[in-house]
């Protein structure tokens, strides 16, 4: 782990408190750095993340008065 937070350019800390959830919403930067070190694509993230059945993800809370992101 040591290595892994030096090369991303985290302190130990810091990833192991996203690793442990202590950090509920990682910066982009720092999520895309570590999955840089570690050879994961952000596109394998996000799938991983929100599943297109929306079963194996983590839960994810209702949004207020029908708001929707649009891109």
């Amino acid at each position: 782990m040591l290595h892994t937070a030096l090369e991303a350019g985290v302190s130990p800390e810091t990833l192991r408190k996203i690793e442990s959830g202590r950090v509920a919403t990682p910066a982009f930067p720092t999520i895309a750095a570590i999955a840089d070190v570690l050879g994961l694509s952000l596109d394998a993230l996000w799938a991983e993340a929100n599943p297109p059945d929306g079963g194996a993800g983590p839960a994810r809370p209702a949004r207020e008065g029908g708001e929707r992101l649009v891109s």
